[in-house]
């Protein structure tokens, strides 16, 4: 059985009852509510009530809340409490994390604010896990991290606030090579394969503030290899293939409201075969954008006439892997590409970006370096963006 969850993507509710539960903890140091009574240590910032304290310190960068959580034991319990990344989101405060492997030996996290790269601890998984392919989202405050232990499919996640790994409960129905995104606290999985390799047309939900999986109603057709996003709301499916010899060029749109599913044909002309990567696509402003592997090029899609447009060059190769080892990822306002680049200096990964408000350039995409990592090889196993 499983239990119908209420689409809140906002988690709005959540995040104020974390507020509310700072604010209520700890009865025994009371709140500082503007009266000369409190002790200066029992303030956030001397002089302010506590809730117009903490939004203020919803707007301090994220980078520097390690530093605030060793100010004094109500700033530490603030921090871990994650009430201040729920506030965040409810103030529009939120900057990106962009996670990424590119060794087996661990993840790591970028931090384009402040140029910054941050290891993960260790995800306590067995060897089959840590050498087999994978798949990574992230929801929430969570980076979710799909793949095969000894026995059974597995998932493992990491949590921001907590700073560590656990184990994730696992789908109703386990795949691989299944199309996915995040819209807030919720996430779809689509399609894929199960472990006898049978393509699977069955969808699940993921509710990162409860740790479940709901399943959703089937869609038309059967795919893997294909590749999930949100736009406008709704949450659609494209490319794939619906056996190993049949490529999709059809999409589908499900409506989290009337939880149906729509299917629209010719919705992504560039099909992929068995040996090419699930198709690169990222949303940015509710507008989707894609790559073409063969030609390198950046596409855009057109809503109303279900129609793709050309903009230009991506700033590295996707033809010579088939579309593996390269990212494609919104981020906040921006496409974000993370590729390896060779070098007479040595290899690296390097993380380029293009915000699509500003145009092109004589014809151009004017690809802007975000960071490098160096001596890591070329190919990147995992990527995925989280807001914070």
């Amino acid at each position: 059985m499983t239990k119908k969850t209420r689409f809140d993507c906002s988690s709005s509710g959540e995040d104020e009852e974390k507020v509310n539960n700072f604010l209520k903890m700890n009865t025994r140091e009371r709140v500082n509510d503007g009266f000369s009574r409190h002790r200066p240590n029992e303030s956030l910032l001397p002089g302010l009530v506590d809730d117009v304290a903490l939004n203020c310190l919803a707007w301090v960068s994220r980078s520097d809340y390690a530093s605030l959580s060793c100010i004094n034991k109500r700033y530490n319990k603030l921090i871990n409490s994650g009430s201040l990344f729920g506030l965040r989101k409810q103030l529009g405060a939120l900057e990106q994390l962009v996670y990424l492997v590119c060794d087996p030996r661990g993840w790591e996290a970028f931090d384009p604010k402040i140029n910054r790269w941050i290891t993960l601890s260790r995800m306590p998984c067995d060897e089959c896990f840590n050498h087999a392919d994978k798949e990574s989202l992230a929801v929430g405050y969570e980076l979710l991290v799909f793949g095969r232990e000894l026995m059974e499919f597995a998932i493992w996640k990491y949590n921001l606030i907590r700073r560590g790994w656990v184990k994730c409960q696992g789908m109703n129905r386990p795949r691989c090579l299944f199309g996915s995104s995040s819209l807030g606290s919720i996430a779809i999985v689509a399609g894929g394969s199960d472990g006898f390799g049978k393509v699977l047309k069955s969808a699940e939900l993921y509710d990162s503030s409860s740790g479940s999986w709901e399943l959703l109603p089937n869609m038309h057709t059967p795919r893997r290899l294909c590749s999930g996003f949100f736009m406008d709301g709704k949450f659609y499916v494209i490319g794939g293939m619906q056996s190993s010899t049949v490529s999709l060029t059809c999409g589908e749109e499900y409506d989290l409201n009337t939880r149906t599913w729509r299917k629209i044909e010719g919705m992504y002309p560039y099909v992929n075969g068995a040996s090419q990567a699930p198709p690169l696509v990222a949303v940015v402003d509710n507008q989707l954008y894609a790559v073409e592997h063969l030609t390198n090029m950046v596409k855009k899609y057109d809503k109303e006439k279900n129609t793709w447009s050309e903009l230009g060059r991506l700033p590295v190769r996707a033809d010579s892997s088939n579309g593996w080892g390269l990212a494609f990822k919104a981020c906040g306002d921006k496409i974000l590409v993370v590729g390896g680049q060779r070098a007479p200096e040595g290899e690296a990964i390097v993380l380029n970006s293009w915000c699509p408000k500003s145009g092109l350039n004589n014809g151009t995409i004017d690809w802007q370096v975000l960071g490098v990592k160096e001596h890591v090889g070329v190919f990147v196993y995992n990527c995925a963006v989280m807001c914070c």
